[in-house]
């Protein structure tokens, strides 16, 4: 899940979405909050490639265990 919205979070459409058309942030209607979310925006963006692999990866393991659950090879792990 972290990995997922790490992934959808460091887009770059919602980076494009939070700042685009915009040359100047303090000219800008909410232009501090936003220039605030760009910027977070873009420290994620910083490593969009690596949190695609990541969330992808988990994604295939999730998919991997739910399948292994279903088929009676292993048993589903409880924590509480």
């Amino acid at each position: 899940m972290i990995l997922l919205a790490s992934y959808t979070f460091g887009c770059h459409s919602l980076r494009h979405l939070i700042g685009g058309q915009v040359d100047c942030f303090s000219c800008a209607r909410g232009g501090q909050a936003r220039f605030q979310l760009w910027r977070g925006v873009s420290t994620l963006n910083r490593h969009h490639m690596l949190w695609a692999w990541c969330s992808l990866f988990s994604v295939a393991l999730t998919d991997v265990y739910i399948r292994l659950c279903a088929m009676g090879v292993i048993h589903d792990v409880r924590l509480f």
